[in-house]
This record gives C-alpha cells, sequence and structure tokens, in this order.
C-alpha cells in the first residue's frame, strides 16, 4: 500500500486506531495486576482478558488473539518477567482463555458475554496449571489447589462477563 504511494483508507486506520487503544488499556491493567496482592498462586482478576473479549466482539478473532499475545509480551518486558516461568504461565494462560473465547463465540449460539468471560476464565486457569505441572512442578498434589481457583476464577470470570456487557452496552 504504502509502497505504490497510496495512502491507507480512513477506516484501516481507525481499526488500527482502536486495536491500538485496546492493547494500551489492556497492557496497563496487565501491569496494574501484576502489582496486586494475589488470592492464590497464579490468580489475578483477569481484568486484561475483559479487554481481550472486547477486542474479539468488536474486531474479531484475528485481533482477539494478536492483543492477548502482545499485551502479555510487551506487559512481561515492562514487569520484569519476559521469558520467566511467570511469562510463560501468561502466555499460556492468556492464548488459552482467547482460543476458549473465540470457540465460545463462534461455536455456542446465544451465549452471553458473561458465559463466554466465565469460560475463558475457567480455561486460562487450567492452562496455567497444566503448564505448571508439566514444565515446572511435576506433583500431581499440585491439582488440589485447582478446584477452590476455578472457584475464584468463576466469580472473576463472570465479573469481567458483566463488566464487557455493561461496556459493549455502551460504546459503539
Amino acid at each position: 500500500m504504502l509502497i505504490t504511494g497510496e495512502r491507507p483508507a480512513l477506516h484501516e486506520l481507525e481499526q488500527k486506531g482502536r486495536w491500538l487503544a485496546l492493547l494500551m488499556l489492556a497492557i496497563g491493567l496487565h501491569m496494574f495486576e501484576a502489582s496486586l496482592p494475589s488470592l492464590g498462586p497464579w490468580f489475578k482478576l483477569g481484568l486484561a482478558n475483559l479487554v481481550t473479549l472486547l477486542a474479539l466482539i468488536w474486531m474479531g478473532p484475528k485481533a482477539a488473539v494478536l492483543l492477548a499475545i502482545s499485551r502479555v509480551v510487551i506487559g512481561a518486558f515492562f514487569i520484569g518477567t519476559l521469558f520467566t516461568p511467570t511469562f510463560i504461565m501468561s502466555m499460556a494462560g492468556a492464548l488459552t482463555a482467547a482460543v476458549v473465547m473465540i470457540a465460545a463465540w463462534r461455536w455456542l449460539p446465544g451465549v452471553s458475554l458473561i458465559g463466554i468471560s466465565l469460560l475463558a476464565a475457567l480455561g486460562h486457569m487450567l492452562a496455567q496449571f497444566i503448564t505448571v505441572e508439566s514444565l515446572f512442578i511435576q506433583q500431581t498434589a499440585l491439582f488440589y489447589a485447582l478446584p477452590p481457583l476455578l472457584l475464584l476464577s468463576s466469580i472473576s470470570g463472570w465479573l469481567n462477563g458483566a463488566l464487557a456487557m455493561y461496556i459493549a452496552a455502551r460504546l459503539p
């Protein structure tokens, strides 16, 4: 496009601008959550996944997956966890959550944003546990901590879905 001297279409620039704004918000939330005390091992509120869900409904699956990957990489760079076990767990959780969101959005007709967010939160937690157990702590006893953390994930997934519905209803 720029090689031939043509200018990009205005709607393309607007889409890129919206995606960058969502990315900045996701990075900010990612970093904010990293500074909060944790309710348990590998548990955060998942506010950055809320932005991934909004990117999915407003811009489609490709934008949502790219946003999830980008916010984990850039956020980890700023926090100082790039290529650490924390980064690997975060990437596994974020990618799984994004894929679950896309699958639910496409193949579960009538599912609400709360349902999509809830499924994504559970997928995120399961992905982190599987990653930790298979790469770092090969102890099946680790899974005794899973039920209470899945309960917390369910609560945060529901809250994030409700917040996504509220935001989506008020923004075009």
